[in-house]
């Protein structure tokens, strides 16, 4: 495996990310775009998740693609987001043909960011449906991370969290491609270090290139939390997606979110707790035009979960120091 052209989710053809980011609201959305439908599943490992549109995804549901995936802070007031996508999307003519109409398929999946120190007296109605049709005006093949849409106001247990993407090439050929939104309950590093638990997957120096930490701390497998850092441990949840350019089912492609959930294992300590959403959403492009052989397939299934690590362990790396901040970021530790 190697790193795609951008180290983006958009290496995976067919896709785009869009981000809307309110730093006085310490919050956002981050929109993937397909350019055409794509073949969608989903896995939640978390014992505390927030959806919309999940149920369709289940490889026995008629509904067989979407048009965008949705990962929003807000908690459930983040779920409105959907529908500015929505909207969005239907002034562009897209959607789920019924008779004479169109209906933009548009999951989402939000993190709990409401304690985050940020101004959430927004009057009536949460600002989530504008921010939502904002960022999928925002989207495009380059976009930013760290403190920036879904990942603006998120936290783990030791630093700030982030929006953090990453992407693998296989000698396959197929691509494989992760988003995410960092705001676990668990650490993304090892003990009080700056080292990352998604170490041994880094390429390069893309999240500081520090290895492993030697000696390793002996208080590492002590699980730190926000529960021994904050006032409540709710303010949770890691959201993603896993896209691929490669043909698969509803079935492969649930598989392949599935496998997903082990970069969560790999790059958080810990993960899928009973206060964290934990979900993976997969995406299927096709644009490879080819279906992977079944060897070729594990293959991609394995490069999910490191993709997966990468892409979390970037998220942290990427967010900055902020005024107000509840948390330092990585870069200050």
């Amino acid at each position: 495996m190697k790193p795609g052209a951008k180290n983006s989710i958009t290496d995976v053809a067919g896709l785009k990310v869009g981000n809307a980011t309110d730093h006085a609201l310490r919050s956002g959305v981050t929109v993937v775009v397909c350019d055409e439908p794509a073949t969608a599943a989903v896995q939640v490992l978390g014992g505390a998740p927030g959806t919309r549109e999940t149920d369709l995804l289940e490889p026995h549901n008629t509904v067989q693609t979407v048009d965008a995936i949705v990962l929003a802070g807000g908690s459930a007031f983040g779920l409105d987001a959907a529908s500015g996508v929505q909207a969005g999307l239907r002034e562009a003519g897209r959607g789920f043909a019924v008779g004479a109409f169109r209906v933009p398929i548009v999951p989402a999946a939000i993190l709990f960011d409401l304690m985050n120190g940020g101004d959430k007296d927004w009057g009536r109605y949460p600002p989530y449906r504008e921010l939502g049709y904002a960022a999928l005006a925002d989207a495009a093949a380059d976009f930013e991370t760290g403190s920036a849409g879904a990942g603006t106001g998120a936290l783990t247990a030791t630093v700030k969290g982030g929006l953090g993407s990453a992407s693998s090439v296989l000698e396959s050929g197929f691509t494989v491609g992760a988003l995410v939104a960092v705001n676990a309950l668990g650490s993304a590093t090892i003990g009080d270090t700056r080292h990352f638990w998604a170490a041994p997957f880094e390429e390069g120096d893309e999240f500081g290139g520090l290895g492993l930490p030697a000696p390793f701390p002996a208080d590492a497998r002590m699980p730190r939390t926000k529960l021994s850092r904050r006032p409540t441990g709710v303010e949770n949840t890691t959201i993603a997606v896993i896209a691929t350019d490669a043909m698969l089912s509803k079935a492969e492609a649930k598989r392949l979110a599935i496998a997903a959930h082990d970069g969560f294992a790999r790059a958080l300590w810990p993960a899928h707790t009973p206060l964290d959403g934990d979900l993976v959403f997969a995406l299927a492009t096709g644009r490879s035009g080819r279906a992977p052989a079944p060897e070729d397939f594990i293959a991609l299934c394995a490069a999910a979960a490191a993709t997966m690590a990468r892409a979390i362990a970037r998220g942290v790396h990427d967010a900055v120091p902020m005024p107000g901040d509840v948390m330092p970021s990585w870069s200050m530790r």
